[in-house]
């Protein structure tokens, strides 16, 4: 959806990017809010399918 963007926020670590995101199923987010269809999210939050949760 688009090159990753640099993260201002000033909890951002140092080089980490927002990245948008298209979903397959509308999501809800923690609070409960949604559906999204798509979101900008934060680089620390994304992983490979492959890749187990911590």
């Amino acid at each position: 959806m688009g090159a990753p963007e640099p993260n201002d926020d000033a909890q951002a670590l140092e080089g980490e990017l927002l990245y948008w995101v298209a979903f397959d199923t509308p999501q809800y987010d923690s609070g409960g809010n949604g559906p999204y269809r798509k979101a900008q999210i934060w680089g620390r939050y994304l992983r490979t399918e492959s890749e187990p949760e911590a």
